[in-house]
Protein backbone atom coordinates (compact mmCIF):
# COMPACT_ATOMS: atom_id res chain seq x y z
CA UNK A 1 0.00 0.00 0.00
CA UNK A 2 1.37 3.43 -0.96
CA UNK A 3 1.38 5.67 2.12
CA UNK A 4 3.01 8.67 0.43
CA UNK A 5 1.11 11.94 0.48
CA UNK A 6 -0.34 12.91 -2.88
CA UNK A 7 -0.13 16.45 -4.21
CA UNK A 8 -1.78 17.60 -7.44
CA UNK A 9 -0.56 20.92 -8.81
CA UNK A 10 -2.52 22.82 -11.46
CA UNK A 11 -0.17 25.19 -13.26
CA UNK A 12 3.53 24.70 -13.96
CA UNK A 13 4.90 28.22 -13.58
CA UNK A 14 7.48 29.33 -10.99
CA UNK A 15 5.13 28.55 -8.08
CA UNK A 16 3.98 25.20 -9.44
CA UNK A 17 7.30 23.76 -10.46
CA UNK A 18 9.06 25.03 -7.31
CA UNK A 19 6.39 23.34 -5.20
CA UNK A 20 6.61 20.15 -7.28
CA UNK A 21 10.39 19.92 -7.00
CA UNK A 22 10.46 20.72 -3.29
CA UNK A 23 7.60 18.35 -2.45
CA UNK A 24 9.11 15.51 -4.50
CA UNK A 25 12.38 15.87 -2.59
CA UNK A 26 10.40 15.55 0.63
CA UNK A 27 8.90 12.22 -0.48
CA UNK A 28 5.53 13.43 -1.76
CA UNK A 29 3.86 11.79 -4.78
CA UNK A 30 3.41 14.77 -7.14
CA UNK A 31 1.32 15.27 -10.29
CA UNK A 32 1.84 18.55 -12.16
CA UNK A 33 -0.76 19.59 -14.77
CA UNK A 34 0.09 22.35 -17.25
CA UNK A 35 -1.96 23.31 -20.31
CA UNK A 36 0.61 25.51 -22.07
CA UNK A 37 4.32 25.36 -21.26
CA UNK A 38 6.19 23.88 -18.29
CA UNK A 39 7.86 26.86 -16.66
CA UNK A 40 4.75 29.03 -16.88
CA UNK A 41 3.12 31.06 -19.62
CA UNK A 42 3.50 34.41 -17.83
CA UNK A 43 7.13 33.62 -17.09
CA UNK A 44 8.22 32.12 -20.41
CA UNK A 45 5.82 33.92 -22.76
CA UNK A 46 6.03 37.35 -21.08
CA UNK A 47 8.81 37.91 -18.56
CA UNK A 48 11.71 36.06 -20.19
CA UNK A 49 11.03 37.25 -23.78
CA UNK A 50 10.62 40.87 -22.68
CA UNK A 51 13.89 40.82 -20.75
CA UNK A 52 15.60 39.14 -23.73
CA UNK A 53 14.42 41.92 -26.03
CA UNK A 54 15.39 44.56 -23.48
CA UNK A 55 18.90 43.07 -23.36
CA UNK A 56 19.13 43.19 -27.16
CA UNK A 57 17.81 46.75 -27.21
CA UNK A 58 20.31 47.68 -24.51
CA UNK A 59 23.13 46.30 -26.64
CA UNK A 60 21.94 48.47 -29.52
CA UNK A 61 21.84 51.53 -27.27
CA UNK A 62 25.33 50.77 -25.99
CA UNK A 63 26.77 50.76 -29.51
CA UNK A 64 25.42 54.29 -29.94
CA UNK A 65 27.38 55.59 -26.94
CA UNK A 66 30.81 54.15 -27.73
CA UNK A 67 32.41 57.52 -28.38
CA UNK A 68 32.16 58.27 -24.66
CA UNK A 69 34.48 55.31 -24.04
CA UNK A 70 37.10 56.30 -26.58
CA UNK A 71 35.71 54.17 -29.41
CA UNK A 72 34.20 54.92 -32.77
CA UNK A 73 30.40 54.70 -32.82
CA UNK A 74 28.91 51.76 -34.71
CA UNK A 75 25.30 51.30 -35.72
CA UNK A 76 23.56 47.99 -35.07
CA UNK A 77 20.54 46.76 -37.02
CA UNK A 78 17.82 44.40 -35.87
CA UNK A 79 17.89 40.89 -37.28
CA UNK A 80 14.29 39.93 -36.55
CA UNK A 81 14.73 36.27 -37.48
CA UNK A 82 17.79 35.91 -35.26
CA UNK A 83 16.09 37.72 -32.38
CA UNK A 84 13.01 35.50 -32.68
CA UNK A 85 15.19 32.40 -32.68
CA UNK A 86 17.11 33.68 -29.65
CA UNK A 87 13.88 34.21 -27.70
CA UNK A 88 12.58 30.76 -28.64
CA UNK A 89 15.89 29.08 -27.77
CA UNK A 90 15.99 30.66 -24.31
CA UNK A 91 12.34 29.82 -23.64
CA UNK A 92 12.75 26.22 -24.80
CA UNK A 93 15.95 25.72 -22.84
CA UNK A 94 14.41 26.99 -19.60
CA UNK A 95 11.28 24.88 -20.09
CA UNK A 96 13.32 21.79 -20.94
CA UNK A 97 15.54 22.27 -17.90
CA UNK A 98 12.52 22.42 -15.59
CA UNK A 99 10.88 19.39 -17.23
CA UNK A 100 14.11 17.41 -17.03
CA UNK A 101 14.53 18.21 -13.33
CA UNK A 102 10.94 17.28 -12.46
CA UNK A 103 11.11 14.04 -14.46
CA UNK A 104 14.31 13.09 -12.65
CA UNK A 105 12.52 13.60 -9.34
CA UNK A 106 9.62 11.34 -10.30
CA UNK A 107 7.04 14.10 -10.78
CA UNK A 108 4.22 13.06 -13.15
CA UNK A 109 3.81 15.74 -15.83
CA UNK A 110 0.46 16.02 -17.63
CA UNK A 111 -0.23 18.37 -20.53
CA UNK A 112 -3.89 19.28 -20.26
CA UNK A 113 -6.68 21.35 -18.70
CA UNK A 114 -7.74 20.59 -15.14
CA UNK A 115 -10.74 21.23 -12.93
CA UNK A 116 -11.64 20.20 -9.40
CA UNK A 117 -14.51 17.75 -8.99
CA UNK A 118 -14.27 18.10 -5.21
CA UNK A 119 -11.53 19.12 -2.78
CA UNK A 120 -9.67 15.84 -3.24
CA UNK A 121 -10.39 15.00 -6.89
CA UNK A 122 -8.96 16.60 -10.05
CA UNK A 123 -10.24 15.80 -13.53
CA UNK A 124 -7.95 16.43 -16.53
CA UNK A 125 -8.74 16.73 -20.22
CA UNK A 126 -5.33 15.94 -21.68
CA UNK A 127 -3.96 17.52 -24.84
CA UNK A 128 -3.78 14.08 -26.48
CA UNK A 129 -7.55 13.62 -26.17
CA UNK A 130 -7.49 11.31 -23.15
CA UNK A 131 -9.03 12.05 -19.76
CA UNK A 132 -7.61 11.37 -16.31
CA UNK A 133 -8.80 11.60 -12.73
CA UNK A 134 -6.34 12.12 -9.88
CA UNK A 135 -7.05 11.75 -6.18
CA UNK A 136 -5.07 14.10 -3.95
CA UNK A 137 -4.46 14.79 -0.28
CA UNK A 138 -3.60 18.36 -1.23
CA UNK A 139 -4.15 20.54 -4.30
CA UNK A 140 -2.15 23.60 -5.32
CA UNK A 141 -3.63 26.14 -7.74
CA UNK A 142 -0.86 28.06 -9.51
CA UNK A 143 -2.50 28.95 -12.81
CA UNK A 144 -1.14 32.49 -13.06
CA UNK A 145 -2.63 35.41 -14.96
CA UNK A 146 -3.02 36.75 -18.48
CA UNK A 147 -2.86 40.30 -19.89
CA UNK A 148 -5.89 42.48 -19.27
CA UNK A 149 -7.40 44.27 -22.26
CA UNK A 150 -10.02 47.06 -22.03
CA UNK A 151 -13.43 46.41 -23.53
CA UNK A 152 -12.98 49.03 -26.26
CA UNK A 153 -10.06 47.13 -27.80
CA UNK A 154 -9.81 44.00 -29.93
CA UNK A 155 -6.13 43.07 -30.23
CA UNK A 156 -5.16 41.79 -33.68
CA UNK A 157 -1.54 40.77 -33.03
CA UNK A 158 -0.50 43.10 -35.84
CA UNK A 159 -0.97 46.75 -34.94
CA UNK A 160 -3.03 46.48 -31.75
CA UNK A 161 -1.03 44.39 -29.34
CA UNK A 162 -1.14 42.78 -25.94
CA UNK A 163 2.16 42.29 -24.20
CA UNK A 164 2.37 38.70 -25.45
CA UNK A 165 2.21 39.86 -29.08
CA UNK A 166 5.51 41.72 -28.79
CA UNK A 167 8.23 39.06 -28.69
CA UNK A 168 8.96 40.27 -31.28
CA UNK A 169 5.99 41.88 -33.06
CA UNK A 170 5.26 40.86 -36.67
CA UNK A 171 6.73 44.17 -37.79
CA UNK A 172 8.91 46.40 -35.66
CA UNK A 173 7.02 49.62 -34.98
CA UNK A 174 8.20 52.91 -36.39
CA UNK A 175 6.15 54.47 -33.62
CA UNK A 176 4.13 53.00 -30.79
CA UNK A 177 1.71 54.13 -28.09
CA UNK A 178 2.19 52.30 -24.80
CA UNK A 179 -0.92 52.41 -22.63
CA UNK A 180 -0.04 51.92 -18.97
CA UNK A 181 2.86 53.37 -17.01
CA UNK A 182 3.35 50.74 -14.35
CA UNK A 183 6.29 48.34 -14.36
CA UNK A 184 5.32 46.59 -17.61
CA UNK A 185 4.43 49.81 -19.40
CA UNK A 186 7.71 51.60 -18.67
CA UNK A 187 9.69 48.50 -19.64
CA UNK A 188 7.90 48.42 -22.99
CA UNK A 189 8.45 52.15 -23.52
CA UNK A 190 12.16 51.64 -22.85
CA UNK A 191 12.36 48.51 -24.99
CA UNK A 192 10.79 50.01 -28.11
CA UNK A 193 12.70 53.28 -27.72
CA UNK A 194 15.91 51.21 -27.64
CA UNK A 195 14.94 49.73 -31.00
CA UNK A 196 14.49 53.19 -32.47
CA UNK A 197 10.70 53.58 -32.30
CA UNK A 198 9.09 56.91 -31.49
CA UNK A 199 7.24 56.16 -28.25
CA UNK A 200 4.25 57.80 -26.60
CA UNK A 201 3.54 56.66 -23.04
CA UNK A 202 0.03 57.22 -21.70
CA UNK A 203 0.41 57.94 -17.96
CA UNK A 204 -2.85 57.91 -16.03
CA UNK A 205 -1.32 59.62 -12.99
CA UNK A 206 1.05 62.58 -12.67
CA UNK A 207 4.17 60.40 -12.60
CA UNK A 208 5.27 57.17 -14.20
CA UNK A 209 5.44 54.22 -11.82
CA UNK A 210 2.69 55.43 -9.47
CA UNK A 211 3.39 54.25 -5.96
CA UNK A 212 7.16 54.25 -6.43
CA UNK A 213 9.56 56.74 -4.87
CA UNK A 214 9.03 60.09 -6.69
CA UNK A 215 12.82 60.59 -6.94
CA UNK A 216 13.10 57.24 -8.68
CA UNK A 217 10.26 58.05 -11.07
CA UNK A 218 11.80 61.45 -11.82
CA UNK A 219 15.09 59.91 -12.98
CA UNK A 220 13.22 57.60 -15.34
CA UNK A 221 11.01 60.41 -16.66
CA UNK A 222 14.05 62.59 -17.37
CA UNK A 223 15.69 59.71 -19.23
CA UNK A 224 12.55 59.09 -21.28
CA UNK A 225 12.26 62.74 -22.23
CA UNK A 226 15.94 62.88 -23.20
CA UNK A 227 15.34 59.90 -25.50
CA UNK A 228 12.36 61.57 -27.16
CA UNK A 229 9.59 59.61 -25.43
CA UNK A 230 6.35 61.62 -25.23
CA UNK A 231 4.59 61.47 -21.87
CA UNK A 232 0.80 61.97 -21.81
CA UNK A 233 0.49 62.59 -18.06
CA UNK A 234 -2.89 62.54 -16.38
CA UNK A 235 -4.51 60.83 -19.35
CA UNK A 236 -6.47 57.63 -19.71
CA UNK A 237 -7.01 55.83 -22.99
CA UNK A 238 -10.74 55.55 -23.69
CA UNK A 239 -10.83 54.70 -27.37
CA UNK A 240 -8.85 53.23 -30.25
CA UNK A 241 -9.33 53.51 -34.00
CA UNK A 242 -7.51 51.83 -36.85
CA UNK A 243 -6.07 54.15 -39.51
CA UNK A 244 -4.52 53.51 -42.91
CA UNK A 245 -1.04 53.62 -41.41
CA UNK A 246 -1.63 52.34 -37.90
CA UNK A 247 -3.73 53.29 -34.89
CA UNK A 248 -5.17 56.33 -33.17
CA UNK A 249 -5.41 56.19 -29.36
CA UNK A 250 -7.94 58.62 -27.90
CA UNK A 251 -7.51 59.85 -24.33
CA UNK A 252 -10.14 61.16 -21.92
CA UNK A 253 -8.61 64.65 -21.89
CA UNK A 254 -8.90 65.00 -25.65
CA UNK A 255 -5.29 64.22 -26.52
CA UNK A 256 -4.74 61.78 -29.38
CA UNK A 257 -1.70 59.66 -30.14
CA UNK A 258 -1.35 58.48 -33.72
CA UNK A 259 1.28 55.79 -34.16
CA UNK A 260 1.92 52.69 -36.24
CA UNK A 261 1.28 50.39 -33.26
CA UNK A 262 -0.28 50.37 -29.81
CA UNK A 263 0.37 48.01 -26.92
CA UNK A 264 -1.74 47.65 -23.78
CA UNK A 265 0.10 47.10 -20.50
CA UNK A 266 -2.66 47.70 -17.97
CA UNK A 267 -2.46 44.75 -15.65
CA UNK A 268 -3.54 41.13 -15.56
CA UNK A 269 -6.53 38.85 -15.06
CA UNK A 270 -6.27 35.72 -12.88
CA UNK A 271 -6.70 32.38 -14.64
CA UNK A 272 -9.30 30.84 -12.33
CA UNK A 273 -12.24 30.34 -14.69
CA UNK A 274 -13.31 26.76 -15.29
CA UNK A 275 -11.32 25.29 -12.41
CA UNK A 276 -14.44 24.43 -10.39
CA UNK A 277 -13.31 26.57 -7.45
CA UNK A 278 -16.63 28.34 -6.90
CA UNK A 279 -18.50 25.04 -7.04
CA UNK A 280 -16.50 23.55 -4.18
CA UNK A 281 -16.62 26.73 -2.09
CA UNK A 282 -13.15 28.28 -2.50
CA UNK A 283 -13.30 31.94 -1.49
CA UNK A 284 -12.05 34.43 -4.06
CA UNK A 285 -11.81 38.16 -4.55
CA UNK A 286 -12.01 39.43 -8.11
CA UNK A 287 -10.92 36.04 -9.39
CA UNK A 288 -7.90 35.87 -7.09
CA UNK A 289 -7.85 33.14 -4.45
CA UNK A 290 -7.79 34.34 -0.85
CA UNK A 291 -4.95 32.72 1.11
CA UNK A 292 -3.52 32.79 4.63
CA UNK A 293 0.17 33.02 5.52
CA UNK A 294 0.60 29.32 4.68
CA UNK A 295 -0.87 29.90 1.18
CA UNK A 296 -3.98 27.94 2.19
CA UNK A 297 -7.41 28.88 0.92
CA UNK A 298 -10.45 28.68 3.16
CA UNK A 299 -10.47 24.95 2.32
CA UNK A 300 -7.52 23.64 4.30
CA UNK A 301 -6.06 21.23 1.72
CA UNK A 302 -6.40 23.60 -1.25
CA UNK A 303 -3.53 26.03 -1.67
CA UNK A 304 -2.82 28.90 -4.07
CA UNK A 305 0.53 30.35 -5.03
CA UNK A 306 1.94 32.72 -7.62
CA UNK A 307 0.05 35.54 -9.32
CA UNK A 308 -3.31 33.81 -8.85
CA UNK A 309 -2.96 34.30 -5.07
CA UNK A 310 -3.29 38.06 -5.49
CA UNK A 311 -0.01 38.76 -3.72
CA UNK A 312 3.03 40.40 -5.33
CA UNK A 313 3.18 39.32 -9.00
CA UNK A 314 6.87 38.40 -8.93
CA UNK A 315 8.47 35.11 -10.01
CA UNK A 316 10.66 35.18 -6.89
CA UNK A 317 7.60 35.46 -4.66
CA UNK A 318 5.82 32.69 -6.58
CA UNK A 319 8.78 30.32 -6.21
CA UNK A 320 9.05 31.01 -2.50
CA UNK A 321 5.31 30.46 -2.05
CA UNK A 322 5.66 27.13 -3.84
CA UNK A 323 8.42 26.01 -1.51
CA UNK A 324 6.40 27.13 1.52
CA UNK A 325 3.44 25.06 0.31
CA UNK A 326 5.68 21.98 0.01
CA UNK A 327 6.84 22.54 3.60
CA UNK A 328 3.31 22.93 4.86
CA UNK A 329 1.87 19.77 3.33
CA UNK A 330 4.55 17.59 4.95
CA UNK A 331 3.80 18.98 8.39
CA UNK A 332 5.58 22.29 8.43
CA UNK A 333 9.25 23.28 8.41
CA UNK A 334 11.86 21.31 10.29
CA UNK A 335 14.16 23.78 12.01
CA UNK A 336 14.29 27.60 11.98
CA UNK A 337 11.46 29.12 9.98
CA UNK A 338 10.49 32.58 8.75
CA UNK A 339 7.02 33.28 7.40
CA UNK A 340 6.97 34.83 3.95
CA UNK A 341 6.93 38.62 4.41
CA UNK A 342 5.70 40.20 1.19
CA UNK A 343 6.79 43.64 2.40
CA UNK A 344 10.41 42.48 2.21
CA UNK A 345 10.36 41.25 -1.38
CA UNK A 346 12.85 42.93 -3.69
CA UNK A 347 11.65 43.98 -7.13
CA UNK A 348 13.31 45.41 -10.22
CA UNK A 349 12.30 47.30 -13.34
CA UNK A 350 14.46 46.65 -16.37
CA UNK A 351 14.50 50.09 -17.92
CA UNK A 352 17.52 52.22 -18.67
CA UNK A 353 18.66 53.01 -16.06
CA UNK A 354 17.47 49.99 -14.07
CA UNK A 355 15.34 50.53 -10.99
CA UNK A 356 15.13 48.31 -7.93
CA UNK A 357 13.71 48.60 -4.44
CA UNK A 358 12.97 46.59 -1.33
CA UNK A 359 11.28 47.05 2.02
CA UNK A 360 9.95 50.29 3.45
CA UNK A 361 9.62 53.19 0.99
CA UNK A 362 10.46 56.75 2.02
CA UNK A 363 7.06 58.15 1.01
CA UNK A 364 5.28 55.33 2.83
CA UNK A 365 7.22 56.02 6.02
CA UNK A 366 6.47 59.74 5.94
CA UNK A 367 2.79 59.08 5.23
CA UNK A 368 2.56 56.86 8.31
CA UNK A 369 4.51 59.28 10.50
CA UNK A 370 7.31 56.79 11.12
CA UNK A 371 10.71 58.24 11.96
CA UNK A 372 13.40 57.11 9.54
CA UNK A 373 16.92 57.97 8.49
CA UNK A 374 17.45 58.39 4.74
CA UNK A 375 20.91 58.41 3.20
CA UNK A 376 21.51 58.85 -0.50
CA UNK A 377 24.68 58.54 -2.57
CA UNK A 378 24.85 59.29 -6.31
CA UNK A 379 26.69 56.84 -8.53
CA UNK A 380 28.63 59.80 -9.93
CA UNK A 381 30.76 59.62 -6.76
CA UNK A 382 32.02 56.12 -7.60
CA UNK A 383 34.97 55.39 -9.84
CA UNK A 384 33.25 52.42 -11.51
CA UNK A 385 30.34 54.54 -12.73
CA UNK A 386 32.75 56.94 -14.38
CA UNK A 387 34.70 54.04 -15.89
CA UNK A 388 31.41 52.66 -17.26
CA UNK A 389 30.61 56.08 -18.74
CA UNK A 390 27.24 55.95 -16.98
CA UNK A 391 26.93 57.91 -13.74
CA UNK A 392 23.14 58.15 -13.70
CA UNK A 393 21.20 57.29 -10.59
CA UNK A 394 21.79 56.76 -6.92
CA UNK A 395 21.59 54.43 -3.94
CA UNK A 396 19.16 55.27 -1.16
CA UNK A 397 19.07 53.39 2.16
CA UNK A 398 16.29 53.78 4.72
CA UNK A 399 17.04 52.80 8.30
CA UNK A 400 15.73 53.13 11.83
CA UNK A 401 17.48 56.13 13.44
CA UNK A 402 17.32 54.56 16.91
CA UNK A 403 18.61 51.06 16.14
CA UNK A 404 20.37 51.44 12.80
CA UNK A 405 18.34 48.55 11.38
CA UNK A 406 18.01 48.60 7.59
CA UNK A 407 14.32 49.01 6.70
CA UNK A 408 14.48 49.40 2.93
CA UNK A 409 16.18 51.01 0.00
CA UNK A 410 16.01 52.06 -3.63
CA UNK A 411 18.61 51.93 -6.38
CA UNK A 412 18.50 53.63 -9.76
CA UNK A 413 21.34 52.92 -12.14
CA UNK A 414 23.27 50.27 -14.01
CA UNK A 415 22.92 46.77 -12.48
CA UNK A 416 20.40 47.97 -9.89
CA UNK A 417 18.62 44.59 -10.08
CA UNK A 418 21.80 42.86 -8.89
CA UNK A 419 22.88 45.46 -6.33
CA UNK A 420 19.51 45.51 -4.54
CA UNK A 421 20.25 41.99 -3.28
CA UNK A 422 22.61 43.45 -0.67
CA UNK A 423 19.88 45.66 0.77
CA UNK A 424 17.30 42.86 0.43
CA UNK A 425 19.49 40.55 2.52
CA UNK A 426 19.93 43.27 5.12
CA UNK A 427 16.16 43.88 5.31
CA UNK A 428 15.31 40.18 5.51
CA UNK A 429 17.99 39.37 8.11
CA UNK A 430 17.34 42.51 10.20
CA UNK A 431 20.90 43.72 9.67
CA UNK A 432 22.11 47.18 10.61
CA UNK A 433 23.63 49.85 8.40
CA UNK A 434 26.95 49.19 10.14
CA UNK A 435 26.89 45.62 8.75
CA UNK A 436 26.89 47.07 5.23
CA UNK A 437 29.26 49.91 6.04
CA UNK A 438 31.88 47.58 7.51
CA UNK A 439 31.71 45.08 4.64
CA UNK A 440 34.86 45.20 2.52
CA UNK A 441 33.47 45.91 -0.94
CA UNK A 442 35.36 45.39 -4.19
CA UNK A 443 37.07 48.45 -5.68
CA UNK A 444 36.28 49.74 -8.20
CA UNK A 445 32.66 48.60 -8.08
CA UNK A 446 29.22 50.17 -8.09
CA UNK A 447 28.58 48.37 -4.79
CA UNK A 448 30.86 50.88 -3.07
CA UNK A 449 27.93 53.29 -3.20
CA UNK A 450 26.07 50.92 -0.87
CA UNK A 451 28.78 51.18 1.77
CA UNK A 452 28.89 54.96 1.39
CA UNK A 453 25.12 55.23 1.78
CA UNK A 454 25.31 53.10 4.92
CA UNK A 455 27.82 55.42 6.66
Amino acid sequence: MNSKKKLVIIGGGPAGHAAASSAARKGVDVVLIEREVIGGAAHLLDCVPSKTMIATGGAMSFTESLSGMGLENRSAEIDVAALTLRIEDIKNQLSSDVSRLLNSQGVTLVNGTARLVDKNTVHVDAADGTTHTFEADDVLISTGTRPRVPNFVTPDGDRVLTTRDCYPPRTFPESITVIGSGVTGVEFAHMFASFGAKVTLVVSRQQVLPGKDPEVAAVLEDTFLARGVRLFKGARAVGLERTETGVRVICDDGRISETTHAVFAIGSIPNTEGLGLEEIGVEMDGGYININRHCQSNIENIYAAGDVSGKLPLSSVASMQGRKVAEQIVGGPRGPHRHLDYDKAASAIFTEPEIADVGLAEAEAFASGRKIRVTKVPFSSTAKALINNDSRGFVKIISDPATGEVLGGSIVGRHAAELISVIALAVTANLKVTDIEESLMVHPALAEALAEAAE
